[in-house]
């Protein structure tokens, strides 16, 4: 039940608002002066105060400043005769939600309240929700107990409270998302927006225009003004994920927002000043791509004031365990299940497994296997064949080597992973994407483009081509949608 204080010298005013009031449902408390009504705010949670402008002692005017200072959020509405009702725009000028005239309608006045609640509501919300991400992506609730996992925890808090642009690398799969996200918001601009770019899921146009905006008629479509990402991100954190994708002549742009915090949107002559702190990402070794002439070079130290490594899941085995029984407890909520356990044996499989897909990819083996399993704890068969069976790397003869390599090369044509096989019309790539859903039960979009090395646009035609084909099923929408074989295969 919402909880209205209303103060007013006038007893009558009171009588009638208290009346009509608890009609609509409200717990109403009343008092006939701003010092009564101040004690009575320590007693009660409110939603919400009415108050009369004008009053003996305190006036409605001060009344709201001491409000203020101990409930700056909470939504006053003044109520004032016609001959005041300059000095109740004033109020509002100095944060009052709104003024109502006395005599008032009832409907009016009923109207107004709801929308100042609401209001209220929707402010506690939020703070709540911001309060919640934070305690979320707090460094400390990242889960890794290994020595590497430890220094990245030491670093980050560190970094968070500076204004450091962040370099985080890594094998795809890491987690290198988590660690911005946890920078954010253990940083003084944990209040302020965290916008997330995927630079690899975006052709060079779009991206363009995605993080500086662009004007009205800059471009075929642009019918509208749009707002960029560093736009949005003002006075937050920018995160870009694949780094390395982005094309020179963006990267020349990027350089010179990195530098100045000023940059003009596509098809604009007006330059825009931001604050940002920039968060970049890659699972490449931008070193390497450097030296290669494959991205530059004065960007790189740039972006690379703190740099922040990943270590893949394999040299962390002991976070295995604690990464586990996270994923069990996660994924039995959503599926309704008391917290499913693991058995001996499957720990095991899971320890022993290389993990090339990192944390991701565990996780996923993880939501599988509480699908599949018939019982209270995961057994050894339902997990994939790759994980209960690893391929042990064995350093052949030298003439079981040469062997080896003639079969594979006889098995399969040299042709590129974007070329179609002659014998069933599908691209390398999507048989190796058959291959594995087969062992894995599904794929997802975003995993195609990775396991793929192409864009996310790249991987949704291609998957698509194989569910019009008949190869594969769509289960869900959007960015959660899976792909299964279908019941034919």
């Amino acid at each position: 039940m919402d909880t209205v204080l209303i103060v007013d010298d006038e007893r009558n005013y009171l009588l009638v608002l208290e009346a009509l009031l608890s009609d609509e449902g409200y717990q109403v408390i009343t008092a006939s002066g701003a010092e009564h009504g101040l004690e009575l705010m320590q007693e009660h949670d409110l939603d919400v105060v009415i108050t009369d402008m004008k009053m003996p002692g305190l006036d409605g005017m001060e009344f709201m400043d001491r409000i203020r200072l101990s409930e700056p959020d909470l939504p006053i509405i003044m109520m004032t005769a016609y001959g005041s009702v300059e000095k109740a725009v004033e109020a509002m000028r100095k944060g009052a939600f709104d003024y109502i005239l006395k005599p008032f309608k009832n409907e009016e006045l009923k109207l107004t309240i709801r929308k100042a609640i609401d209001h209220y509501h929707l402010i506690r919300q939020n703070r709540q929700f911001a309060r919640e991400l934070q305690d979320r992506y707090h460094f400390g609730n990242i889960i890794g107990k290994s020595a590497q996992m430890q220094r990245i925890f030491q670093l980050i808090e560190k970094v968070a409270p500076t204004k450091a642009t962040v370099l985080v690398t890594g094998e795809s799969g890491t987690g290198k998302e988590l660690i911005a996200r946890a920078i954010h918001y253990n940083s003084p601009r944990n209040g302020r927006p965290f916008i997330s770019v995927n630079c690899g899921a975006l052709p060079e146009t779009l991206l363009e225009s995605e993080l500086f905006g662009h004007e009205k008629g800059a471009f075929s479509g642009a019918v509208n003004q749009r707002k960029g990402r560093f736009e949005l991100a003002h006075e937050g954190t920018l995160f870009l994920d694949e780094i390395s994708e982005m094309s020179f002549p963006l990267q020349v742009k990027l350089l010179r927002v990195l530098q100045e915090m000023e940059f003009d949107r596509v098809g604009g002559t007006h330059t825009l000043k931001v604050d940002v702190r920039m968060v970049a990402a890659s699972n490449r070794k931008l070193k390497e791509e450097v030296a290669a002439g494959r991205f530059r070079a004065d960007l790189f130290y740039r972006l690379n004031v703190v740099n922040v490594y990943l270590p893949p899941l394999r040299e962390r085995t002991d976070d295995v365990p604690l990464l586990v029984n996270h994923f069990l407890a996660k994924y039995s909520k959503e599926n309704d299940q008391e917290t499913i356990g693991m058995s001996a044996d499957a720990m095991k499989c899971i320890l022993d497994y290389a993990w090339p897909g990192n944390v991701r990819e565990l996780e996923n083996v993880i939501e599988r296997a509480i699908i599949l399993s018939d019982g209270r704890a995961i057994q050894v068969k339902d997990l994939p064949s790759e994980v209960r069976e690893p391929k042990v790397e064995a350093e052949p003869a030298e003439e079981e080597s040469k062997a080896a390599e003639k079969q594979s090369q006889a098995q399969m044509p040299e042709i590129g992973q974007g070329e179609r096989m002659p014998d069933s019309g599908f691209k390398v790539r999507q048989m190796r994407a058959i291959e594995f859903i087969k062992t894995r039960g599904f794929i997802t979009n975003k995993y195609y483009s990775q396991l793929a090395e192409v864009s996310e646009r790249q991987a949704l035609r291609e998957l698509n081509e194989l569910v019009d084909t008949g190869k594969l099923h769509r289960i869900g929408k959007g960015r959660a949608c899976r792909y299964i074989l279908s019941e034919a295969d």
